[in-house]
């Protein structure tokens, strides 16, 4: 394994990373922002008030987001794992 392989693997691993939690994070930020615009518009600072709302639709997107989010990180493990045993796979030798 070279350099190159690394930097690739190590690529490849951001990218899934932010496939995986990226959606999350900007349900949470829209709707954090969104409860922040309520509160300051009926000037209720209640902290469960920004609490709960976020839990409820986080939770909900991540049962909708799950299968993906599943699929990605299974599709990224079988990748991997397959570009190791390409490393520890004795090295092939073509006919007479």
């Amino acid at each position: 394994m070279n350099e190159s392989d690394i930097v690739d693997i190590a690529r490849e691993a951001i990218l899934v990373m932010l496939k995986v939690g990226g959606p999350i994070l900007l349900i949470g930020l829209f709707i954090g922002i969104a409860v922040s615009l309520v509160q300051t518009v009926t000037q209720i600072q209640e902290a469960t008030l920004a609490f709960v709302p976020k839990l409820i639709v986080v939770m909900l997107a991540l049962l909708v987001t799950l299968p993906f989010m599943l699929s990605t990180l299974a599709t990224f493990t079988t990748h991997l794992t397959d570009r190791i045993a390409a490393i520890g796979a004795p090295p092939q030798t073509h006919g007479p």
